[in-house]
């Protein structure tokens, strides 16, 4: 039986000249020249690629979820993924559902041994990537505090005989917190004596 393929391509405008033809017609092409079965295609046009949300590639994830495919096929990686977190995390999901991810412009193929070495550094670079953000983060809050500046949100500047006036009122925590505009946890850390349960 021939492996069932899922197409997934986008642009971010149909102003500039961009289409999506362009994509899918390369990708069509190239799963009929590999005897796969075309079962969807997904296209997402004039999205942006740094969006969260895109509709069609929201339903490409859930169909994977499904096994309606074998195979997704791509143009290039720059079309499907926003980030290289997204990218890796993507294929990681597709790997533990048992489904190939190709990407023609950029000779990915993970059906292979070569693709799934090439996933492998790419994992690598995207962990390397995540430590280098953290490192830059600890370094900055490391040399915020180092010049006196405080980390973290403001302290909340709490009115205890407001909270005891309004408790007295027989007003619940919820309803205390809510009028002061402050979290439940604040007010118990203002009367611990009396921890909030409602």
């Amino acid at each position: 039986m021939s492996p069932r393929v899922a197409i997934y391509a986008r642009v971010s405008t149909t102003n500039h000249g961009q289409d999506v033809n362009l994509q899918t017609r390369d990708l069509e092409q190239f799963a009929q020249a590999r005897g796969w079965l075309l079962v969807d295609s997904y296209l997402d046009i004039g999205i942006s690629g740094a969006k969260d949300k895109r509709p069609e590639l929201d339903r490409l994830m859930a169909d994977a979820k499904r096994r309606k495919f074998d195979v997704v096929l791509v143009w290039k990686l720059d079309r499907f993924a926003r980030s290289l977190r997204h990218l890796v995390n993507a294929l990681a999901e597709f790997e533990s559902l048992g489904i190939a991810f190709v990407s023609l412009s950029d000779n990915l193929d993970l059906s292979t041994a070569s693709g799934r070495l090439m996933f492998n550094i790419i994992g690598a670079i995207a962990e390397f990537e995540r430590e280098l953000i953290r490192e830059r983060v600890k370094a900055g809050m490391r040399n915020a505090k180092a010049k006196g500046t405080r980390i973290g949100r403001p302290r909340a500047n709490v009115d205890a005989g407001q909270i005891a006036q309004l408790r007295a009122q027989g007003l619940s925590w919820k309803k205390i917190a809510k009028a002061m505009g402050l979290g439940v946890g604040t007010l118990y850390r203002v009367a611990p004596a009396n921890k909030p349960t409602c």
